[in-house]
């Protein structure tokens, strides 16, 4: 299941960027992946995630933004 699928299922708000269409983004991209477009490359709070999994952004919220994680 791609990462996208798993944060939708379990109700995480997402904010999506396409770096193709929007210079600034992928600007962002780059300067966190070494120079790559590697997708997807998240922020949370002040974290960069880049290709994280499902569990890695869930342990990023609960440090930096733990009031945007649904109540189960």
């Amino acid at each position: 299941m791609s990462l996208q699928n798993q944060l939708s299922a379990a109700n995480i708000p997402i904010e999506y960027r396409n770096i193709w269409e929007e210079p600034d983004a992928a600007s962002f991209v780059r300067a966190n992946a070494s120079g790559t477009d590697i997708v997807p490359t998240l922020s949370v709070g002040t974290t960069v995630l880049v290709n994280p999994s499902a569990g890695e952004v869930l342990d990023a919220m609960r440090e930096q933004v733990p009031h945007l994680i649904p109540a189960t």
